[in-house]
């Protein structure tokens, strides 16, 4: 079993990869229990480099977002479903996802950490959640993994922003430019989806995925 400092040693390297992902000091907390004072002291010497602004604190902003920043916000989801199924921890499965999501697009990123951690928070029902308002789905149509709310039925090309994708993505220059030339993006137009594509990146990026 571990011990109680095995446990806040693992809190700490946790915060340390949240603070290098822009997570803001309240985030790092809900996720690792260390007192914000404590994080700000350790990763953030400087004050004026902590991330200042309002979190998200609901999915308002995924349910109006433009279809970019839809599928983004499905690639985190579908990985962070992937990972906690494997085992792995909320935090870890969160900062695995995210990296992966950082592997498979181009910088500026447009997710930001705090988002994806509203988004995990209402896929599980934890940190800002009471309850799960959010499920990971599968498109019988192109068979990418997409977030939609509790009880959505999945029909195919209806509400999957993948399918969506897919059928613009030769003709719309935004969404080409939006995500990195690859010879795996070929598995689009074949309709296995972006996933496809975000999985390859990820592995590259990542190596194997961690066991708890």
């Amino acid at each position: 079993m571990p011990t109680r400092g095995d446990r806040h040693l693992r809190a700490i390297q946790l915060a340390k990869q949240l603070a290098e992902l822009g997570a803001r000091l309240k985030t790092i907390h809900s996720i690792t229990g260390l007192p914000p004072r404590e994080v700000q002291r350790l990763f953030f010497a400087d004050p004026r480099t902590i991330p200042r602004g309002r979190a998200p604190d609901s999915t308002e902003w995924y349910h109006n977002a433009n279809l970019i920043l839809r599928t983004d916000a499905c690639l985190i989801g579908a990985k962070y479903r992937q990972l906690r199924g494997q085992g792995l921890t909320a935090g870890e499965a969160l900062v695995f996802a995210y990296r992966a999501y950082q592997a498979a697009t181009l910088p500026p990123y447009r997710i930001s950490l705090d988002r994806a951690f509203n988004l995990v928070s209402y896929i599980d029902g934890i940190w800002l959640a009471r309850t799960p308002t959010l499920s990971v789905l599968t498109c019988p149509g192109c068979g990418c993994e997409f977030i939609a709310a509790i009880g959505t039925v999945a029909r195919s090309g209806e509400i999957c922003p993948f399918c969506k994708l897919i059928e613009r993505f030769p003709l719309d220059h935004r969404i080409q430019a939006s995500y990195p030339a690859h010879p795996a993006v070929e598995s689009i137009e074949r309709q296995q989806g972006l996933l496809a594509l975000f999985h390859k990146l990820s592995l590259d990026a990542e190596g194997e995925t961690p066991a708890e």
